[in-house]
């Protein structure tokens, strides 16, 4: 029968990050904002493309290490930590130069992501547990294609990369507890085979995420990308002309994010909105924060872009704009779908409307000014919130007068 452990607090006694981990998401933020600066400009597929390959394998890369020190706790190896916060720095440091198409940036940071998932898998594999809820970051079939990209150029470098990732959902959503455990068990038979005098080894434990914690860091993540696009604005700002169009841009700019700020964290949990914390198994619920947090970050880079058109927004970027926000409200969508109340009026009411008007407005908003295509989209966002709160005032009892 196989243990299960845990680092969780002890009753009545609330986690929160470290100050290790919390040092350790300082690279998520120079990640983040070197990834969005992709999308910067006119983006076409290429750079798309780029983006998103690019922000999975930095996301995956980071949850590695977020669920272990979620797991580990004050057993986490600081050493271990730190050696991946550099590899993962190298890997935002070499953004640039792939977009730039630069060999030597690009095997730069295939490398440095083989090594944070090489110190990821060693760390699981010394403490002999098993991580259910991702076990991606102990398996490394998703690694091999990066390793022999590092012989590769480009375009068939970005098919290997898009490659592993494509192999670690396949594992992530395919393999179960059950084959890891038996797998671990026959290596440590070869391994017993091949060495006879070896002294016997710990069972294998099944690891139990600290889920309050967990929320917190994912919740985290989601701040840091929100806070991108408030250093996107700013820095775009800085460099335009201030006049009525930037005032009004910067404000509208502000109220968006402050808006999905509101729905991912006072109607969300980790940052997801309308996602409780059992609504969906952890191999579900992960990605989706993924998915969401790559959207916000696409809109950052939008907001960013936007500031740089004051007068007309290109095409490419009022559909980079758009397309974002709607993936956004489609991802809610899927979280709500785990809602035991009202969840089709809800979805047919806010997340149809929430999904098309944006499409809408990058399909057929061609000339129209950049701020008022920003106020519009601010209009949408804040659309579930108002909705919520007369569905509310309408559930609630009529109070009658005392006697």
């Amino acid at each position: 029968m196989n243990e299960v452990s845990s680092a969780h607090a002890a009753p009545g006694e609330e986690r929160h990050a470290t100050w290790l981990e919390l040092f350790f998401d300082l690279v998520a933020v120079a990640g983040v904002a070197q990834i969005a600066h992709l999308l910067r400009g006119e983006p076409g597929a290429a750079e798309l493309g780029q983006y998103v390959l690019l922000f999975l394998a930095f996301w995956t890369a980071w949850i590695c290490f977020t669920l272990y020190g979620n797991v580990a706790g004050e057993r986490t190896h600081t050493r271990t930590v730190l050696a991946a916060m550099f590899a993962m720095a190298v890997m935002a440091a070499a953004v640039p130069g792939v977009h730039a198409g630069e060999n030597g940036q690009a095997r730069a940071l295939a490398l440095a992501y083989v090594v944070v998932r090489f110190l990821a898998n060693r760390a699981w594999r010394h403490r002999r547990e098993i991580l259910v809820d991702w076990p991606a970051a102990q398996m490394s079939l998703g690694v091999i294609p990066w390793i022999v990209s590092l012989w590769a150029d480009e375009p068939a470098r970005y098919w290997l990369w898009a490659l592993g990732i494509a192999l670690d959902l396949y594992v992530t959503f395919t393999v179960s507890a059950r084959d890891i455990i038996e797998s671990r068990r026959s290596h440590d038979r070869r391994e017993r085979t091949r060495s006879p005098d070896r002294q016997g080894v710990l069972p294998v434990s099944v690891a139990a995420p600290d889920a309050d914690h967990l929320s917190e860091r994912l919740g985290l993540f989601v701040i840091i990308v929100l806070g991108e696009g408030v250093a996107q604005v700013i820095e775009a700002a800085s460099e335009a002309p201030w006049n009525r169009r930037l005032y009004g841009l910067a404000s509208a700019a502000f109220f968006l994010l402050v808006a999905l700020w509101s729905l991912s964290f006072r109607h969300g949990y980790a940052g997801v909105p309308y996602l409780t914390a059992r609504s969906l198994p952890a191999r579900a619920a992960l990605p989706l924060h993924c998915f969401l947090c790559g959207c916000l970050a696409a809109l950052a880079a939008g907001l960013g872009a936007a500031t740089e058109h004051l007068d007309t927004l290109p095409d490419s970027t009022r559909w980079l704009l758009c397309s974002s926000l709607a993936g956004y409200f489609l991802l809610t969508g899927i979280a709500a779908l785990r809602q035991p109340d009202g969840t089709r009026g809800w979805l047919l009411s806010v997340v149809l409307p929430c999904c098309s008007l944006p499409l809408l407005i990058a399909g057929f908003g061609a000339g129209a000014g950049t701020v008022a295509v920003v106020w519009l989209l601010v209009a949408i966002t804040l659309w579930p919130t108002f909705y919520e709160g007369r569905r509310a005032r309408r559930a609630a009892p009529t109070a009658r007068p005392e006697p």
